[in-house]
């Protein structure tokens, strides 16, 4: 494996459905739910989840840019929520819920404005992409109970609901990157 990992911070609405999905990426190590972008430092899951932090749901992807590239995994980013709405995924509403892609260095930055540029002309949806391309500041980590959320709770209402149908999402349109064996 190589010893040179990247790390990619991406934020598109609830980061249990993010998680679930990255952790089936060829090339994913790991992934990790927490929050950035806000005001308060230490935040807790409460207290932006009732948006007075500032703070979005987002999930850390460390990758092995040697199997997976860093395009790729934005484009996996914009296949599975809608980076056309501002502050909202589905029922989810409020600035915690915003797309944004947080870049750890001038490459990812250059980037995801090329593909959000090249995507914003192939007119895949119906309004521009909104999803904002920002520095990355503090990460802070999500509490222990989001960890692996879906692969625990796999049968919680919002799994089934939400969650479940991105990772099927992923899995029909993303094969060739998926860890999982086909039959």
């Amino acid at each position: 494996m190589n010893v040179n990992l990247q790390t990619a911070t991406l934020a598109g609405g609830c980061f249990w459905c993010f998680e679930a999905v990255f952790v089936e990426v060829k090339g994913v190590v790991s992934v990790e739910s927490g929050y950035t972008g806000g005001r308060t430092a230490n935040p807790i899951y409460r207290e932006v989840c009732d948006g007075t932090t500032g703070h979005a749901e987002v999930v850390q992807v460390r990758f092995d840019p040697d199997i997976v590239s860093y395009r790729d995994l934005l484009n996996v980013f914009f296949a599975i929520h809608d980076p056309t709405t501002m502050n909202r995924q589905g029922n989810d509403i409020g600035e915690q819920y915003r797309s944004e892609i947080f870049y750890h260095n001038n490459e990812q930055k250059n980037i995801a404005e090329e593909l959000i540029k090249a995507l914003n002309a192939q007119k895949i949806w119906n309004s521009p992409i909104v999803t904002r391309v920002s520095a990355l500041g503090e990460f802070y980590a999500a509490e222990e109970y989001h960890r692996d959320y879906f692969a625990r709770n796999p049968n919680q209402p919002y799994c089934q609901a939400v969650v479940a149908p991105k990772v099927a999402k992923f899995r029909k349109h993303f094969l060739n990157m998926t860890k999982r064996e086909t039959a």
